[in-house]
């Protein structure tokens, strides 16, 4: 089976979506997951924490209030309290009712719209609870094959993997390593998540060289501007990079944007 995180073995490169699309619709929620796919979406990036109960949700922050109407640390609700909540009136009222999902509910999704899933590990008080819980919602390898779990604590996800037999990791870094190849295998990663601002193209071609899948993140288009006012060059570096088939997976916070930017750099 081929590897979907790569794009030399699926064919084509991954769109991924910052929360789901969260310019248009409330972060981490189903509304803003089926707005990055309506867009063309075909990866969501996700931020996951563990309930009280020890289920695993869908939510960036470790408390609930500033994405929902509630208040306090998911750790100390229950799932069910949590489902409770609403998650999309801070963003617009048009989202009233919208659901902190959980993450076996985002995975059922992410196969009804034939998407993959980032999914970081946002937890931050019991991992040992956490990573028991993660084994039971991929137990299915169906399920585990779509995922790919996210970190900057690369530790973290050498522990998470040697506990889950198959399960992919990426190593998120927002700076530059002398040897990235390295850092990847030390940490046994099978993807790198490297923001645009410090994109090699000699470092993505040895990762490459070595197997490892590269996901490149693309900020807002608001940041573009500021780029482009600075002279940085991303738009030329961008679609130069994207050609030469050195990213598997683009994400950003605005899908329709970043899928102009690849149809045009790949015309």
């Amino acid at each position: 089976m081929p590897n979907p995180f790569l794009a030399r073995e699926t064919g084509f490169i991954r769109l991924c979506g910052h929360r789901g699309h969260n310019m248009t619709a409330p972060e981490n929620t189903f509304a803003a997951f089926r707005a990055a796919h309506e867009l063309g979406a075909t990866s969501i990036e996700i931020d996951t924490v563990l309930t009280a109960d020890r289920q695993i949700i869908v939510l960036h922050d470790l408390l609930v209030d500033r994405t929902s109407n509630g208040s306090g640390a998911a750790r100390e609700m229950t799932a069910a309290e949590i489902a409770a909540l609403d998650a999309g009136s801070w963003f617009d009222p048009r989202f009233a009712g919208e659901k902190i999902p959980t993450l076996a509910e985002t995975i059922a999704l992410a196969h009804e719209l034939d998407l993959v899933l980032e999914v970081e590990i946002k937890e931050k008080v019991n991992l040992d609870a956490y990573y028991e819980a993660l084994e039971a919602v991929v137990a299915n390898p169906a399920d585990r094959d779509r995922v790919m779990m996210i970190s900057f604590d690369h530790a973290s996800l050498k522990a998470v993997k040697a506990r889950i037999p198959g399960l992919r990791t990426g190593g998120i870094a927002h700076e530059r390593y002398s040897d990235p190849v390295a850092v990847a295998r030390m940490s046994d990663l099978d993807e790198l998540c490297i923001d645009l601002d410090v994109f090699d193209p000699a470092d993505a071609a040895a990762l490459h060289d070595a197997g490892i899948a590269i996901r490149c993140h693309a900020y807002k288009p608001s940041a573009w501007e500021e780029a482009r006012r600075a002279g940085l060059g991303w738009d030329e570096n961008l679609a130069a990079w994207l050609k030469g088939g050195l990213i598997d997976t683009l994400s950003g916070d605005d899908i329709g944007w970043l899928k102009n930017f690849v149809d045009s750099a790949l015309k």
